[in-house]
């Protein structure tokens, strides 16, 4: 009578490890890639939220003082003009052209351009005419 086969034969063994040893070195390998590259998305999602919040407080001034917005590459600050340390890394440019028209129109065009820590450059724009501005006395801003 033979008796059925039970466990694996030093053989199979010794090749059975092999594979498992090759697949988790492959997936190790996936796996630091794409660990190494996790930071990226964060960076560039907190470079679009710095953007927009000085794109927004720009856009947001009367128009005879958008000159005034514009800034060469500094860190970010909040709204009292203090340093945000947490932000230490990131760099905020803001130009504003004065001279540039939108369909024939008169406007002004506000560029705000972030840098992350990784120099990655990140550029939202937007536009402003004059509509409606009266000074104290009733003066239209905007002739």
């Amino acid at each position: 009578m033979i008796r059925p086969q039970r466990g694996m034969t030093l053989v199979e063994l010794v090749i059975t490890i092999v594979i498992i040893g090759i697949a988790a070195a492959t997936l190790f390998s996936a796996m630091a890639s794409i660990t190494a590259r996790s930071a990226d998305p964060l960076l560039r999602q907190q470079s679009v939220m710095i953007a927009e919040s000085y794109l927004s407080t720009a856009l947001a001034l009367p128009y005879a003082q958008l000159s005034s917005a514009a800034q060469s590459p500094a860190a970010p600050r909040n709204l009292a003009g203090e340093p945000v340390n947490e932000l230490a890394g990131y760099s905020v440019a803001l130009s504003v052209d004065g001279a540039a028209k939108l369909n024939g129109v008169d406007a002004t065009r506000i560029v705000v351009t972030v840098t992350d820590p990784q120099n990655q450059s990140l550029q939202l724009s937007g536009w402003r005419t004059c509509y409606g501005e009266y000074d104290a006395a009733g003066n239209d801003l905007c002739l």
